[in-house]
């Protein structure tokens, strides 16, 4: 019974088509007809001489320096205050002052150390005489609620003049008040 159940409608339903398709035949070559394809030319193209590359006995550019690091010259004078450019940098100082928030203070064996917090969400001890900042920054002070940073900012001359940053607990990362 079931096999009749299932096979008898799928017959009623496939007599009702029929081959008669002429009036969708006839339509569409209606549609041929009345429709005109046109296609634009191509533009003419100008030939142009070909220019030969003479860089290739120079460095490339894509190509990694063979001397990685690079040394700030400056022309100093003997009268003028200038950071030490030979030193190798600290952590600290890969953030700008503004992108660091000062999250604590502890001591430990009677040495007072600062914990702050970058804006990448990474977090740093520091005490009196490390560098921060962007611009030869380095703590003389660690108090519970702040910490000052000298700083040497360039004055265009050659010379380097020296600056006192504060940075709080109440500042917010990304804050201009501590600069």
């Amino acid at each position: 019974m079931n096999k009749y159940s299932t096979l008898f409608p799928a017959v009623v339903l496939l007599s009702a088509c029929g081959a008669n398709i002429d009036d969708l035949v006839a339509y569409t070559e209606k549609v041929k007809q009345t429709t005109a394809v046109t296609i634009d030319a191509y533009p003419e193209f100008k030939k142009l001489d070909p220019v030969s590359y003479e860089a290739t006995n120079l460095r490339s550019p894509f190509k990694r320096s063979l001397n990685t690091e690079t040394v700030e010259k400056v022309v100093s004078s003997p009268k003028c205050n200038q950071p030490n450019l030979g030193r190798k940098k600290q952590a600290l100082e890969s953030y700008g002052i503004d992108a660091m928030q000062m999250s604590g203070v502890f001591t430990t064996n009677g040495k007072r150390f600062a914990l702050i917090s970058a804006n990448d969400g990474s977090l740093h001890k520091a005490s009196i005489g490390t560098y921060i900042g962007l611009f030869h920054g380095r703590i003389v002070s660690i108090t519970n609620s702040e910490i000052q940073i000298k700083e040497m900012l360039p004055d265009g001359g050659g010379c380097w003049k020296e600056k006192i940053a504060t940075m709080s607990m109440s500042t917010v990362i990304g804050d201009d008040n501590n600069v």
